[in-house]
C-alpha cells in the first residue's frame, strides 16, 4: 500500500474523530447553557419592573381578574378613550359574546344592534381613526430577534410588546401575538374605537396585523379567557344570551387603592438577563429536548410575569 495514501488517510480519519469529538462538545457545551428557570432565577431586582396604574386596566369577571397592560406608546387615542370608558363604567355589565377556537375572545355590548337597548357612551368616543402602525422611533426600546420574520423585515420586544419594525417605510406596529388586546371594528378602518375589544386565544394571527389597532395585552388572568366555552355560532359567537360571560366591573389600576390593585412585576426586555432569556428558548437546554431549534419567532417569546407577595387576586 502506498505509505502516502495511508499517512494521508489516517490524517483524514483523525480529522473526522477530531471534528466529531468537537462537535459533540460544542452540543454538550450548548446544552449546558442556562435554561430559562436558570435565568430567571439568576434575575436581579433591576430586571423587573412594576406595571404603570395609569396604563394598566382590570377587568373583573365573578372568578377573578384579567389585567391588560395598554400600549399607549403605539396606540394613544384608542388607550386614552378606552381608559375614558372605563372611567364612565361603560364596560360593566356587558360581556363576552365571542369565543372561537383558536382565534380570539371578543368583549362587547350584547344589545349594541338595538339602538333603543346599547349601552350609551358619555364622554368618551365611539369610533377613532385607526391607529395601526406608528413612525418608527430610534428612543423607543425594542430588543430585536435574531432570526427574522416571515411577515415583516424585523422583529422584536418594546417594553414587552411584540412589535415588528421596516425601516424603509419608517414604520413600526404592534403585532398579533397571544394575549394581545385589539379594538374590533365594521370594515372601515376608522369604525372602531375601544368599545369591542377582542383578545387573541390561539396562535398568532399576524394576517390582520396593521389591519386592527392593537392596544395593550393580557399580562396576568388569562386562562381565565382562553379556556372559556368555546362559541357554537357563526364565528365563535354564543347564540344564548345565558351563555354569555358577563364583566362585573371595569376600572383604571390609577383610580383604585393600592391595596385594591394586583401587583405585578414585569421582566424588562431590554436587558442582558432578557437576552439571556431569549437565546434559552432558542436552543432548549432542558435534559428532555433532544433537538433544538436554534431559531424562535415572535409569537414564542415569553415575557415573564410575576406577582409581588402584596399582590391581590
Amino acid at each position: 500500500m502506498n505509505p502516502i495514501i495511508k499517512t494521508r488517510g489516517s490524517a483524514l480519519l483523525a480529522a473526522f474523530f477530531a471534528s466529531a469529538v468537537l462537535g459533540s462538545a460544542a452540543e454538550s457545551a450548548t446544552r449546558k447553557g442556562p435554561t430559562m428557570a436558570d435565568v430567571l432565577a439568576a434575575s436581579q431586582p433591576g430586571d423587573w419592573r412594576r406595571l404603570d396604574p395609569e396604563d394598566t386596566l382590570y377587568l373583573d369577571f365573578t372568578d377573578g381578574r384579567v389585567v391588560i397592560e395598554l400600549a399607549s406608546d403605539f396606540a394613544p387615542r384608542h388607550v386614552a378613550n378606552v381608559k375614558a370608558l372605563a372611567r364612565e363604567h361603560y364596560y360593566d355589565g356587558l360581556a363576552i359574546v365571542r369565543v372561537q377556537d383558536n382565534y380570539v375572545v371578543q368583549l362587547a355590548d350584547p344589545d349594541a344592534e338595538k339602538p333603543e337597548l346599547a349601552r350609551k357612551i358619555q364622554r368618551a368616543q365611539r369610533t377613532l381613526p385607526a391607529e395601526f402602525q406608528r413612525a418608527l422611533d430610534p428612543k423607543l426600546p425594542f430588543t430585536r430577534l435574531p432570526d427574522g420574520d416571515v411577515y415583516a423585515r424585523e422583529v422584536g420586544l418594546s417594553e414587552g410588546f411584540p412589535v415588528a419594525r421596516d425601516r424603509r417605510s419608517g414604520k413600526m406596529w404592534l403585532v398579533h401575538s397571544y394575549g394581545m388586546v385589539g379594538a374590533g371594528r365594521d370594515n372601515a378602518a376608522d369604525s372602531g374605537g375601544g368599545a369591542e375589544l377582542y383578545v387573541v386565544i390561539g396562535h398568532a394571527p399576524r394576517q390582520l396585523d396593521r389591519n386592527v389597532t392593537l392596544l395593550g395585552r393580557v399580562v396576568y388572568g388569562m386562562e381565565r379567557l382562553s379556556a372559556l366555552p368555546r362559541g357554537t355560532g357563526p364565528m365563535g359567537f354564543y347564540d344564548k344570551a345565558e351563555q354569555r360571560i358577563p364583566i362585573r366591573t371595569s376600572r383604571v389600576a390609577a383610580d383604585l387603592p393600592e391595596s385594591e390593585r394586583t401587583d405585578l412585576e414585569i421582566m424588562r426586555t431590554g436587558t442582558p438577563a432578557f437576552t439571556e432569556l431569549i437565546e434559552s428558548r432558542r436552543n432548549r437546554r432542558e435534559d428532555w429536548f433532544q433537538v433544538q431549534a436554534g431559531r424562535i419567532e415572535i409569537g414564542n417569546v415569553p415575557v415573564p410575569v410575576r406577582l409581588n407577595s402584596q399582590g391581590v387576586r
